[in-house]
């Protein structure tokens, strides 16, 4: 599975009234690995940032002038978002943007060339309902360090982000979930997925050193309980004739 963590800056709030994206930076996970295949675009908008934007973001109209136009960097752009699944904090945001983008070249819209967004602001809401759910928020909650970030970037923000993803959605890595599988069909016939009776599986007991030195451990453990550690008790089995 090829997902993307996608993050803009842009010029101000609005693409509708002619804002622009600034920087693009995207970060590649496969199977849930951050694979440091990144793609990152810094890109002259043709125009100033707003004031309130360019305190945050710090991208000087001087720095973007001899940068390439979005038109010059659309083709690559959608060919590494292809069919990838694309995280984004606050989707609608960035999304809105890159549509505007494309949409000034002729392009397709976003979701027609990805195959899928995920908003961890939406998942964040769920996960937290009235609490702080910036990026800053859950880096600290999650205990990822953005001590290094004083103004918001593109790429930076992405990695950030892939790190507080992967935190958030920790349980799908669950071997449980992962064994399940597809659902079967109503009426369907399971068939196990490993054939057990077919495995000639080696059994390796503990040697005498080993028992002797699990005993020790044992002893050590009673001596700290001052009585018997919980790992000497032996399991109660009910005899089934005495409980009838």
């Amino acid at each position: 599975m090829r997902q993307l963590v996608l993050d803009t800056e842009t010029t101000g709030l609005n693409a509708r009234t002619g804002d622009r994206i600034i920087e693009i930076g995207c970060v590649e996970l496969i199977n849930r690995r951050l694979t440091g295949n990144n793609l990152h675009f810094y890109i002259n908008p043709g125009r100033d940032s707003d004031p309130g934007a360019l305190a945050v973001h710090g991208l000087t109209t001087e720095f973007l002038s001899d940068k390439p136009k979005f038109g010059e960097i659309a083709s690559e752009l959608r060919e590494f978002l292809a069919d990838a699944e694309l995280i984004i904090h606050n989707a609608p945001f960035d999304i809105g943007f890159l549509d505007v983008e494309f949409g000034m070249l002729g392009m397709p819209r976003v979701t027609e060339c990805c195959g899928g967004v995920i908003d961890t602001l939406v998942q964040a809401k769920q996960m937290f309902p009235g609490k702080r759910n910036s990026l800053d928020a859950l880096c600290d909650r999650f205990g990822v360090s953005n001590a290094h970030r004083t103004l918001h970037g593109a790429l930076l923000d992405s990695e950030l982000l892939a790190e507080v993803y992967l935190s958030m959605t920790r349980g799908q890595e669950s071997l449980v979930i992962d064994m399940l599988g597809d659902v079967p069909a109503a009426g369907a016939t399971l068939s196990p997925r490993i054939a057990l009776d077919d495995l000639d599986l080696l059994v390796i007991t503990a040697s005498a050193e080993e028992l002797s030195a699990h005993d020790t451990v044992l002893n050590d453990l009673d001596k700290a309980v001052k009585g018997t550690s919980v790992w000497r008790a032996e399991p109660v089995v009910e005899n089934a004739e005495a409980a009838a």
